[in-house]
């Protein structure tokens, strides 16, 4: 099994994401994938600046993937994704089933991102039938449910990838609440989502942390932590444990988990370091239960 590290969701400036993707070149990370996949109206990054990241982040020995986004709403939009899969070097992450479409049309391979609703192993069959080479798990699907797909009698000719770290993206609207929040529209937001590099959290009216808006994406308050699933992710047969970053802090995550994997150890248990758990962390849609619970 490899680490991985998903795109950032947050709206990071340009120095803050080259500084990150400079010291994420130096990490232990396999794979690393790069785009804005929340909101266009985010410019501070460019394809081309994304292009340059990636030539960079190869240089190093990284695997690179373009992630499209997770809601095409306008022509815009869809021209820009269609760079993203005629790229001519990276693969993709299609996010949505127009990046499905656009991929397949080109003939080329593409990873399927967790926002496309993979429900069971048919439809995972036919994603791969147009060019699927990999699947990230929704991320409200359980253990259970993973192992269906991977023991199923014909076993999968893809690749498995789950989300093991990070704040759970739960929805995608046509709306912006962050602008919303600030009393602005969405077409005259000023990208105020810049000024909130974690989202802002939403509380109850009990003060419990609930929510955490993110542009047009909502976000789950607490962040996931499967880390202490590792070893049982490798022996069920998982490709890729992915790593959502939203802080400098997630890279020393990614080292720790990667020194766990080439551990030599016969019998490798997840270091108790490697884990969050606190009141900050959940784990319930893995075991099946709520997800915002630590079981």
């Amino acid at each position: 099994m490899k680490i991985s590290l998903a795109p950032v969701s947050y709206c990071w400036d340009k120095v803050t994401m080259e500084h990150f993707y400079q010291q994420a070149a130096n990490s232990q990370v396999d794979t690393i994938y790069l785009g804005e996949t929340v909101c266009s109206r985010r410019r501070l990054l460019k394809f081309n600046d994304y292009l340059e990241l990636a030539v960079m982040l190869k240089a190093h020995g990284k695997q690179v993937v373009l992630s499209t986004m997770a809601l095409i709403e306008a022509q815009s939009e869809l021209t820009e994704l269609k760079k993203y899969v005629e790229n001519g070097e990276f693969s993709i992450e299609a996010n949505d089933m127009a990046g499905v479409q656009v991929a397949k049309q080109a003939n080329l391979p593409f990873i399927c991102g967790p926002t496309i609703n993979n429900y069971n192993r048919t439809s995972l069959d036919l994603l791969h039938s147009m060019g699927m080479s990999r699947f990230v798990m929704p991320y409200e699907l359980s253990k259970a449910w993973l192992n269906q797909v991977i023991n199923h009698p014909n076993k999968p000719n893809f690749e498995v990838e789950v989300m093991g770290h990070g704040f759970i993206p739960l929805a995608h609207s046509a709306r912006c609440f962050t602008a919303k929040h600030f009393g602005l529209s969405k077409d005259n937001c000023d990208t105020i989502c810049q000024q909130h590099p974690k989202g802002i959290l939403a509380q109850t009216q009990e003060q419990q942390n609930l929510l955490r808006l993110n542009g047009i994406q909502t976000q789950s308050a607490a962040s996931i932590d499967l880390t202490q699933e590792l070893m049982v992710m490798e022996q069920m047969g998982v490709d890729y444990f992915r790593v959502s970053p939203s802080s400098l802090e997630c890279l020393n995550i990614v080292n720790a988990l990667a020194n766990e994997l080439s551990s030599n150890t016969e019998d490798k248990v997840c270091s108790p370091q490697l884990s969050t758990a606190n009141s900050q962390a959940c784990n319930g849609y893995w075991f099946g239960q709520a997800g915002l619970q630590q079981v």
